[in-house]
C-alpha cells in the first residue's frame, strides 16, 4: 500500500522559514526520484523541487536560492526547508515521486500560510 504523509507546515509571517516532512512507503521511496509539489487556492498543482535517488536536486526557479530539499533513504523520508517565505508560497504542499505516481495517489498534504 503506497502512503505517503505530509507534516510541518504552518502560520508564518513573510521571511519566515519552516520545514516539511514527507515520510513515504518504502517500495516507492527506494527506487524513485523524489519530489515537492504544492497547490495553491484556485490554481493547479506545481512543481516545486525534486531530489534524486543519488541526492542531486532540482528547483523551479520562483524557490531557487530559498528552499532545500533534502531525503534520508534510511528513513524513506523527504525533507524541504523553505527560508525567507513569500505570501505567493502560501499553498498545500505534498509529496510525491518524480515523475508522479501511477495511478494517481497523493497523501493530504499539509498547508504553509505565509502572512505578508
Amino acid at each position: 500500500q503506497v502512503q505517503l504523509v505530509e507534516s510541518g507546515g504552518g502560520l508564518v509571517q513573510a521571511g519566515g522559514s519552516l520545514g516539511l516532512s514527507c515520510a513515504a512507503s518504502g517500495s516507492i521511496f527506494r527506487g524513485n526520484s523524489m519530489g515537492w509539489y504544492r497547490q495553491a487556492p484556485g490554481k493547479q498543482r506545481e512543481f516545486v523541487a525534486l531530489i534524486t535517488i543519488g541526492g542531486s536536486p532540482n528547483y523551479r526557479d520562483s524557490v531557487k536560492g530559498r528552499f532545500t530539499i533534502s531525503r534520508d533513504n534510511a528513513k524513506n523520508t523527504v525533507y524541504l526547508q523553505m527560508n525567507s517565505l513569500k505570501p505567493e508560497d502560501t499553498a498545500v504542499y505534498y509529496c510525491n515521486t518524480v515523475p508522479t505516481i501511477s495511478p494517481p495517489t497523493w497523501g493530504q498534504g499539509t498547508q504553509v500560510t505565509v502572512s505578508s
